[in-house]
């Protein structure tokens, strides 16, 4: 069918039923060895190449439109192997200074050992992208929205500088979701995605995601095979079955998050909220033009911006779980600067904003009065 809904889409794009059965999911191919005499390509998981694994990037690819990809065993499995098969010694790549820490801790930890130089900037200072430019330069890595302040970049202005410089563009569109943004159609080359956030949903799955056009996924794929980030069936299965969740719980996260963000911009306890979906967010036309919806992610500073209050308001929390990671059906919250942003260093934390008030709140698909009820008892003891 032509111009079939995302809904739609997560359900019915990529099962398979190769073997022949009558049933409607994809089944689970259990194994690690196949018969390669009657095949045109081996089969091995490793080889990213299985029905289990096929089935994902076929849905993914539909919902990213984007053409071909991998499905990675984590988020920084698919970051690091699409920069490290992307980047040779002496290449320079620009990257925005609001990355995901684990990103940021590749970058400072690896580049040098490899002869790869890098610049952070910041992307919303007009001119910086352009004056980070070298001869050099190879890519650009962009987050948007960036965790954990929720800093929105103009995607299709970035693109547009790179194909005017010939550069390739990677974002982290994690955050977002692709629900609600779509890179590769705002001139974006590669898209990852940390699976283990919305893609998965339940909080207990760990993948990642890479997806770009046919020709990039095969030069990362000569990667891949040899740094090993697979997965396995039954990992497989239990992602292409949370896909099928995907766009009804990102709606309701989203629906849930902008009431939350709206109720704590009001609370006098709350110094700043981060929500692109918020009027005074300073990018929220830029995020109104190139997202469909604003996402289940939200930070907010509390008035007293130490870490003694932090744990006193996470203590008296009663719903609400401060907990990892994030993109889950239940709402959890976390300090960043002992989670996400812990391998940042504190000044380069504080010099973007991530100081030790500031709270990450992952918003679920609980009705969202009694999350609104469990901030405000909790802020109210402070």
């Amino acid at each position: 069918m032509e111009n079939i809904s995302v809904e739609s889409i997560c359900i019915h794009s990529g099962t398979s039923n190769a073997n022949g059965t009558s049933g409607v999911n994809t089944p689970i191919y259990a194994s690690s060895s196949f018969h390669y005499r009657d095949t045109q390509e081996n089969i091995y998981p490793r080889y990213f190449n299985t029905i289990n694994q096929n089935a994902i990037v076929e849905k993914l690819c539909a919902l990213e439109g984007t053409e071909d990809g991998l499905v990675m065993s984590s988020g920084m499995a698919a970051i690091s192997t699409t920069l490290l098969s992307l980047l040779k010694p002496s290449d320079h790549a620009v990257f925005f200074n609001e990355i995901y820490g684990g990103t940021y801790n590749l970058v400072i930890s690896e580049f040098s050992k490899l002869g790869i130089e890098y610049t952070f900037v910041d992307l919303n200072q007009p001119g910086a992208l352009e004056n980070a430019i070298k001869e050099n330069t190879k890519l650009i890595y962009v987050e948007s929205p960036s965790n954990p302040l929720l800093t929105i970049v103009d995607i299709k202005a970035i693109a547009r500088t790179a194909k005017d410089r010939n550069l390739l563009t990677v974002i982290d569109n994690t955050f977002a979701s692709p629900i609600n943004q779509n890179p590769v159609r705002l001139g974006i080359d590669v898209v990852v995605h940390s699976g283990t956030k919305y893609l998965g949903g339940h909080s207990d799955l760990c993948f990642g995601a890479i997806l770009t056009t046919k020709i990039l996924k095969e030069s990362i794929l000569k990667s891949a095979l040899n740094f090993g980030g697979s997965i396995n069936a039954l990992d497989s299965y239990l992602i292409e079955r949370s896909l099928k969740t995907l766009a009804l719980r990102v709606e309701r996260q989203s629906e849930n998050a902008q009431l939350i963000a709206e109720f704590l911009e009001r609370t006098s306890k709350v110094k700043k909220v981060y929500y692109p979906g918020l009027p005074t967010h300073e990018n929220h036309a830029v995020a109104k033009e190139q997202m469909k919806g604003f996402g289940g992610m939200l930070s907010f500073e509390i008035a007293s911006s130490n870490l003694q209050e932090v744990n006193r308001f996470l203590d008296n929390l009663q719903l609400i779980q401060p907990a990892l990671s994030l993109g889950g059906v239940e709402t959890i919250i976390c300090s960043p600067v002992l989670t996400s942003h812990i391998k940042v260093p504190k000044e380069e934390r504080e010099r973007v904003g991530i100081t030790d008030g500031l709270l990450r709140l992952s918003v679920g698909a609980e009705n969202v009065k009694d999350l609104i009820v469990d901030l405000k008892q909790a802020l109210e003891k402070l």
